[in-house]
């Protein structure tokens, strides 16, 4: 309808509805010039008039802008002088707020802005990439949006709690523009803007498109039929919503409209309406059938997006082509021919390679052929994953088990194959029955990487999950395997690889407490309740079996790496099942301590472990002094969890770069393999008690005193410094409680907090033979007691009765009787044993506490002096040169010249 159509019309309705033209806008094409017209003037009228508030706002919404487009590309710098220049616009515009009122998208970027900068301060990982002037940039802005922030603070928690208001910002904003620069002719009555109306008009639109988009969806003979119904008053949404929402302007509109029927033409509208909706589904439902039809005769196929290079897959054999060893090999080939290229689809190059060993068998081409492509499926499987860092998937990992197992079993049933990675393509025999079978390809190597992608499922596992328990269930899977391997190797192998096979087989049994072994050594075994249990009470003992293993390697290897790593597995299970002596003995002839800081990070990590495990079973033996030797490197470095590889310890990015945090974490031992680290702390800490407190009480007013233990003097300057001390709650403060229990004498408070139910549960019933290490260790803690009780109130008594020392701390008294002896032997207690009388006489040699003070003081002064004669001396010339380079006898006549420093200087020449 046209512009003139309208003016054609009656007067009534010329002089009544002007806004009626603005329904019949989408109809005619005359009317888009109008808008366009108001949007001049609008233009025109906003460059003209503008308020001092418009103004102001403008310029906060630009920098608001600026700051939100810095926020999306995390430039912090840029965010920071735009924050700045808005708090100077802010200022400018203060008249105007105190008027208005904050507005809410000002405190609406002060909470985002807030908020932002938080979660940046919180990633850590993002912070160590920021650049040095984001990064101060970010401390600057933090602070400075936190003062800011709390002139604001009742403000921003009320966005905060009601966040969804800020929606209304925009329509506010643009409200009051529209407002501002509205002409100052417009209706007062009708109270519509230019963009109202552009609004309206946009939505009159959308509601043709709506209608002609569902008018071509029929066919001809509906539109035909159904014509008049498309104009009813419901036909659709969005005919509905177009005349609700042009509800006061229907006035015109209602002429071209077919009036309401009655309620039985509205029921055969509603059921033809029904029908229609379901002959349109059905040609839907058909067109996409004829679409799955044309993808199976295979001129469409659905691809992967984001694949670089789309390659065509190879296909099988042409119709007709006879399948014999020769086209199979070349489909192989052709096959692996892609194999590490870009854009190569992994799974369907595994897929194709079963399909292959089907086409093989089918055709009845040999057990050979069938054997090459299996060896390839396998080494497919591990180049699934291109990174080294990334592990198998679930379902990757049993084909790969499935396959390596079918493998073996065709090995192990046709003895005439041989396999072997020095036989070259043109020499294999895949077809001559007559001769051996010779194929290309080595089973040791895949069952190598089969167990190394085994330790990285279980590296990349969290060990609190129960999927970390089902992952480890296959390692029964994966020592069969490599057991199955053994035993082809000792027929077919050569030394070399037998010696790799048996270290695989080391590896997983050297960390293995064998229970079954260890009930038969406490006593004879009782009737077994089933099979199982009677065939492991029958089945080789680990450490017969570890004996063999190793033996053979010790006599047969070339290379020092599977020799050092074989000699410490078996020092680490000897120490495990308490064979001190072999363990100790092992090591020492080894001499490995000698050269292990030049071995690779893994066999560190495995000495580390070695001689932590060496340290707790010489503990549990009672060699107390053994046992703080070997645990001492490990625990005084505070790096026993990166030591043992059971975790990587929080360092900076100078320390340590991303690849070399990749590289350690592949080196992490599995967390069944771990060793407890409270109970190492504890076990340390205990020797170093057992060691340190007698030691201290015998060198009270030492100068010269040693320490044994730095971490334990550390643990006990931590107890003193707490101003309050309540009962002990962790494992260190039991331990110092303990010490200073020691300290006094009284053994049985000492055993009180080593020994206890908490100390229980944490540490002592880890231990296999739990009762045997609590009842050696009471019997330490009353020995060195009794050491330090004699170290410490010696001078106060003349003598001691042996007897009375025998029943204060529970010892027999021979026990009593060589303790004493044995101190006395070393002059660390100055008496005698009256034998007849079984006392001990005190000789009240050592000084007291004031003759000690003054002996430390006077050695203090001695060497002060030296010191000052030393400096002086240096500023003359060379120490001592005077004397020497005197003539006329100075240095043999005038003892005079000798007083200064003389007696000392001649003491020194002598000593060298």
């Amino acid at each position: 309808m046209s512009r003139f159509f309208t003016t054609g019309s009656d007067s009534e309705s010329e002089s009544s509805l002007s806004g009626d033209e603005l329904v019949a806008k989408p109809v005619g094409g005359n009317f888009g010039k109008q808008p366009l017209l108001l949007s001049e003037d609008e233009e025109d009228t906003k460059r003209v008039v503008r308020s001092a508030k418009d103004k102001r706002f403008e310029e906060l919404t630009n920098l608001i802008k600026t700051i939100r487009n810095a926020m999306k590309i995390r430039d912090v710098t840029k965010c920071l002088e735009e924050f700045e220049l808005l708090g100077k616009a802010y200022g400018k515009a203060k008249s105007i707020v105190d008027k208005e009122g904050v507005p809410r998208f000002y405190i609406r970027i002060l909470a985002d802005l807030e908020d932002y900068l938080n979660e940046l301060w919180e990633d850590k990982e993002g912070k160590k990439k920021m650049n040095k002037n984001n990064a101060k940039a970010l401390s600057t802005l933090r602070q400075k949006i936190r003062k800011y922030n709390r002139d604001y603070e009742t403000q921003i928690t009320g966005y905060r709690q009601n966040p969804e208001q800020s929606a209304d910002e925009d329509d506010d904003k643009k409200s009051d523009d529209s407002e501002g620069s509205s002409s100052s002719g417009e209706d007062d009555d009708e109270g519509m803007s230019a963009a109202a109306f552009l609004k309206k008009k946009e939505g009159a639109g959308e509601g043709r498109a709506k209608f002609l988009k569902k008018m071509e969806d029929e066919d001809d003979e509906e539109e035909e039929e159904d014509d008049d119904e498309d104009w009813g008053p419901s036909d659709s949404e969005s005919d509905s919503e177009s005349d609700e929402d042009e509800g006061k302007y229907t006035l015109l509109a209602s002429k071209f409209l077919k009036k309401t029927g009655t309620e039985e033409d509205k029921r055969v509208l509603e059921k033809k309406r029904e029908e229609k909706a379901k002959k349109k589904q059905d040609r839907k439902s058909k067109k996409y059938e004829d679409d799955e039809d044309d993808n199976e005769g295979g001129e469409w196929e659905k691809v992967k997006g984001g694949v670089p290079l789309v390659k065509e897959k190879p296909k099988m054999f042409a119709k007709g082509t006879e399948i014999n060893h020769v086209v199979v090999v070349k489909k192989l080939n052709e096959i692996l021919q892609a194999r590490g290229k870009k854009g190569t689809d992994r799974a369907a190059q595994i897929d194709l390679l079963q399909l292959l060993v089907g086409i093989a068998a089918e055709n009845n081409l040999g057990i050979a052929i069938d054997v090459k492509i299996k060896f390839n499926i396998v080494a497919s499987l591990y180049d699934y994953n291109p990174n080294l860092a990334t592990y198998m998937k679930p379902e990757m990992w049993q084909k790969c088990l499935d396959s390596i197992e079918e493998l073996l079993d065709i090995l192990f049933a046709q003895p005439n194959i041989f396999i072997g990675e020095n036989i070259a393509e043109d020499s294999e025999n895949l077809a001559n029955n007559e001769q051996p079978l010779r194929v290309r390809g080595c089973i040791l190597t895949l069952v190598e990487r089969m167990d190394e992608e085994f330790t990285k499922i279980m590296q990349n596992t969290d060990p609190h999950s129960q999927e970390y328990v089902d992952h480890l269930k296959d390692e029964a899977r994966v020592c069969k395997i490599i057991e199955r391997v053994q035993t082809y190797l000792q027929d077919k192998g050569t030394t070399e690889e037998i010696c790799r096979i048996y270290l695989r087989c080391i590896l997983h049994t050297y960390y293995k407490f064998d229970y079954k072994a260890h009930q038969r050594q406490q006593g004879p075994a009782g009737d077994s309740k089933s099979e199982q249990d009677q065939a492991e009470n029958e089945a080789e003992d680990s450490a017969v079996q570890m004996e063999r293993l190793c033996k053979f390697i010790y006599a047969k290897d070339r290379t020092d790496r599977i020799r050092t790593c074989a000699i410490l597995c078996h020092i680490y299970h000897h120490a495990l099942h308490d064979r001190w002596y072999q363990a100790r003995d092992l090591m020492l002839m080894s001499h490995l301590q000698d050269n292990i800081q030049h071995a690779d990070p893994p066999v560190q990590i495995l000495y580390n472990r070695t001689m932590v495990q060496l340290g707790i079973c010489a503990f549990r033996q009672g060699m107390i002094k053994d046992a703080h030797n070997a645990l001492l490197d490990i625990q005084s470095s505070g790096r026993a969890k990166e030591l043992l590889g059971q975790g990587l310890l929080m360092r900076s990015m100078q320390e340590r770069n991303q690849e070399q945090e990749k590289i350690e974490k592949r080196r992490q031992v599995p967390f069944h393999m771990h060793i407890n680290l409270e109970l190492l702390e504890c076990v340390y800490l205990v020797s170093a008690m057992l060691l340190e407190i007698p030691y201290m009480a015998a060198h009270e007013f030492d100068a010269r005193r040693r320490m044994i233990s730095k971490q334990f003097h550390h643990q006990l300057r931590v107890g003193e410094r707490q101003p309050l001390l309540g009962p002990p709650e962790s494992m260190r403060e039991h331990v110092v409680a303990a010490s200073k229990a020691m300290k006094m004498g009284d053994w049985k408070t000492c055993h009180r907090f080593i020994v206890n139910e908490k100390m229980n549960g944490k540490v002592w019933d880890l231990f296999p033979e739990a009762d045997k290490v609590r009842s050696m260790l009471v019997r330490k803690i009353q020995e060195e007691s009794l050491r330090t009780y004699l170290f410490t109130y010696s001078s106060v008594y003349d003598s001691i009765s042996m007897e009375i020392l025998s029943d204060m701390f529970e010892l027999d008294l021979p026990t009593v009787h060589s303790i004493i002896s044995k101190m006395i032997i070393n002059e660390e207690l100055m008496a005698s044993l009256d034998q007849p009388t079984q006392t001990v006489v005190m000789h009240r040699t050592e000084p007291t506490a004031q003759q000690n003070l003054a002996l430390q003081l006077a050695e203090k002064l001695g060497s002060l002096v030296e010191n000052n004669e030393r400096v002086f001396d240096q500023k003359q010339g060379t120490y001592g040169g005077y004397f020497r380079d005197q003539k006329d006898g100075y240095r043999k006549n005038e003892g005079g010249y000798l007083r200064r420093g003389g007696y000392r200087q001649q003491e020194r020449q002598s000593n060298y």
